[in-house]
């Protein structure tokens, strides 16, 4: 096994010790890691790959620092905007990249099962997405329940910025027949829980990821960076980390 050299952008944040254990624990080599101020460049020109679950606004100065060593990176950094996807686009006809709002493999397959069942139950299934996390998270709804809502309205050939109700609150009216619905609950030191639920007449179906550390979406993050190594330039997912 060739061992990929892996730095970690926001090595100070929350994620940055559980990739580091993640990367022994596969037998990669950790190339060191880098928070706002410190020297991005070198970083870059030390390592075959990045990680990056910095934040949004670091993400221009990331991406063209990796463009112009030519290194693949992998986001992992949620509160993303349109423009950022903008830039990644760009910056994937250079480079490997990929982006998710979730690097966890059990909520990637969630995410495939999701689709699946959006695609086969017919429009008389609502679809509802709850995300609940720890008091410290600062956007909302969560990227994972993005994700999830990004998978069902995929599955359901729509258009979620189109079809995506958040924030009810007083008379809001009627549930609009086709929409995929947001909520988001904050406390504590949650990890991240995720419920998918399909609800009709009498019947319901949920489906259910429950993150129990952060270990998970570290392990995730270095299977995918070093899946991204043996890729040339485009913009991947985690579904197709995991051939899905």
């Amino acid at each position: 096994m060739t061992v990929m050299k892996i730095g970690i952008i926001g090595s100070a944040g929350r994620m940055g010790q559980a990739l580091v254990d993640a990367i022994a624990a596969d037998g990669q080599e950790y190339a060191g890691g880098v928070d706002k101020g410190d020297d991005l460049a070198a970083l870059v020109a030390a390592c075959d790959v990045l990680v990056d679950f910095s934040s949004p606004h670091a993400i221009e100065a990331n991406l063209d620092a990796c463009v112009a060593a030519g290194k693949p990176i992998v986001i992992g950094t949620t509160g993303l905007e349109e423009r950022h996807h903008f830039l990644i686009d760009d910056a994937a006809r250079d480079i490997p990249v990929l982006q998710t709002g979730n690097t966890s493999l059990g909520v990637t397959m969630l995410a495939a099962l999701v689709q699946q069942a959006a695609r086969q139950l017919g429009d008389d299934w609502d679809i509802e997405i709850l995300e609940m996390h720890h008091r410290h998270k600062v956007d909302a709804p969560s990227g994972t329940a993005l994700l999830l809502g990004e998978a069902a309205a995929s599955g359901r050939g729509i258009d979620l910025k189109q079809h995506s109700d958040r924030g009810r609150d007083g008379i809001t009216g009627a549930r609009k027949a086709g929409d995929i619905g947001f909520a988001s609950l904050r406390g504590g030191s949650v990890a991240g829980d995720h419920h998918v639920i399909f609800a009709s007449e009498h019947e319901r179906i949920e489906l259910v990821h429950r993150a129990e550390a952060r270990a998970i979406f570290a392990r995730g993050a270095i299977k995918a960076a070093t899946w991204l190594t043996r890729q040339k330039a485009g913009r991947f997912t985690m579904q197709e980390v995991l051939g899905l």
